[in-house]
Parts: structure tokens; C-alpha cells; sequence
């Protein structure tokens, strides 16, 4: 009886042996756009039913925002900024302080452990919580958004802007939200911090520009939120500019892959410790 070699017989599941005595991978490294797709999926299903009912606060919120508004403005720019501020309001309640407070979470219960054993690269855990985070937003902005055309008399010839703004400023915001989740050593830290961002949105992107200080002036041009607001305010025109649109829809794009690679390493910075 002659006794043949596991590694020889056709269809054998063990690794093979090359020459320079190198054992052969056993299957393909994972690829980001497919695992960023997966990622986004789970994510979008297990926040779906916990996060609708937030939505709702976020949108009421914004509203309500509005119509406190509406005795103090009457019109013109000062109401494009109002609606345009509520609106992206909204953005900056789901992607950045629930996304904190998300991460936090995470952080604290050891939920970086599970992921830090997929096979998943880091950019696509982040980058699928934050979509997935930014989903919920759409509904609850284009609501905010025909409401406030509706109270202030401003017409919605180019609502189709916010279909940029979104995605722009949602992708700034999430991932300034999961980077303060990562970094902050405590998830108490981190919700407070989620709060704070989204209260700096609020005071700077609702209030008009026109009649805060001239310190706060500067300080709102940090805030990533202030270009998406800027951008959906100016498709209020009769006659936009739109190379001022595209301009801070540029701004709001280059700070959004900014804030997502620095998010992405505060992710490998929490998974390794």
C-alpha cells in the first residue's frame, strides 16, 4: 500500500508549496467597494427601526427652528439662510452627532473588536456607517427644505441642488461625527462632543451671517456644514451663480474626503488598542 502526498491529489484543500517554499494565499485579498458595499447594507438595516423616530426629533427640530424664525425674518437673504440652514441642519443631527455618539459606543463596548476580525479594510467601515448614517437624512431634508419654501415664499425651482449638498455635506459631517467617536476615551466624551458640533451648526448655519459678529463670522467659516448651506442658499436666486455653487460644493467635497481619511485612521488608532 503506497502513501501519496496530501498536497499532489487533485482538488486538495490544503495549501500548496511553491518553489521558493512559500505557501500559496488562500483566497483574494478583500476589495474596499464591495465590502464598503456590505458594510453599508448591515448598517442600513440594523439602524433602520432605532433611527427613524430620531429622524422625526431631527426634522421637528429644524422645523420648528423655522417658524421661530419666521416672526424675526420676513424675507429675502436673511430667509435663505434660515431655510437653507434648517435644512442642512438636519444632516448635521444624523451624520454628526448620532454618528458620535455611534462610534463612541463602539469603542467603549469592544464593537471595534468584531469588525477589526472581518476581512474588511478600515476605509470601508467608516465610509458604510457614515453612508448609512447619511441615508436617513434625505427624507427628513427634502421635508425641512419645501417646508421652509413654503413659509418664507422662497420658490423651489432648484430644490435639485440639496441632491448635491447631501451627499457633500453629510460625507464632511460623518465623518468629522466618527472621528470625534474614535478619538474621544469615553463615550459620555464622545456624546457631549456629537452635541456640541451639532449645536455649532445650528447657531452658525441658522442664524443669517449678516447679524452675527465679525469673530463669529470667522469661526463659521470652519464649521464644514457652512459651504453646503451657502451653496443650497445661493440656488435661492432668481439667478444662481453657479460657479459660486460649485465652489463651496468643492469646499464641501474636499473637506469630506479630509474628514473621512482622518476618521478612517482614528478607526485603525481604536481597533489596535
Amino acid at each position: 500500500m503506497s502513501v501519496v502526498p496530501a498536497g499532489v491529489l487533485p482538488g486538495s484543500a490544503l495549501p500548496v508549496a511553491d518553489d521558493a517554499g512559500h505557501a500559496a494565499e488562500l483566497g483574494p485579498r478583500a476589495r474596499l467597494w464591495p465590502s464598503l458595499a456590505a458594510v453599508y447594507r448591515a448598517q442600513l438595516s440594523r439602524a433602520r427601526v432605532a433611527r427613524i423616530p430620531l429622524l422625526f426629533v431631527a426634522t421637528f427640530q429644524s422645523v420648528g427652528i423655522m417658524v421661530l424664525m419666521r416672526g424675526v425674518v420676513d424675507g429675502g437673504g436673511e430667509a435663505r439662510s434660515v431655510v437653507a440652514g434648517a435644512s442642512v441642519l438636519v444632516v448635521a443631527f444624523v451624520a454628526l452627532n448620532l454618528l458620535a455618539q455611534y462610534f463612541g459606543q463602539l469603542r467603549a463596548g469592544g464593537g471595534l473588536d468584531h469588525y477589526a476580525t472581518l476581512p474588511v479594510p478600515p476605509a470601508a467601515v467608516v465610509l458604510g456607517a457614515a453612508g448609512a448614517y447619511a441615508s436617513f437624512t434625505v427624507p427628513g431634508t427634502l421635508a425641512t427644505a419645501v417646508f421652509g419654501c413654503v413659509l418664507f415664499g422662497l420658490p423651489m425651482t432648484h430644490l435639485w441642488v440639496l441632491l448635491a449638498v447631501i451627499p457633500l455635506a453629510g460625507a464632511a459631517l460623518a465623518g468629522l461625527g466618527a472621528a470625534l467617536g474614535l478619538l474621544a476615551p469615553r463615550p459620555e466624551l464622545a456624546t457631549l462632543l456629537g452635541q456640541l458640533g451639532m449645536s455649532a451648526a445650528l447657531l452658525l448655519g441658522v442664524l443669517p451671517p449678516d447679524r452675527l459678529p465679525t469673530v463669529v463670522q470667522y469661526a463659521r467659516d470652519l464649521l464644514p456644514s457652512t459651504y453646503g448651506v451657502e451653496a443650497f442658499a445661493r440656488a435661492f436666486d432668481r439667478h444662481p451663480d453657479w460657479a459660486f455653487v460649485l465652489g463651496d460644493l468643492a469646499v464641501c467635497a474636499g473637506v469630506g474626503v479630509a474628514s473621512l481619511a482622518v476618521a478612517t485612521w482614528a478607526y485603525r488608532r481604536a481597533a489596535v488598542r
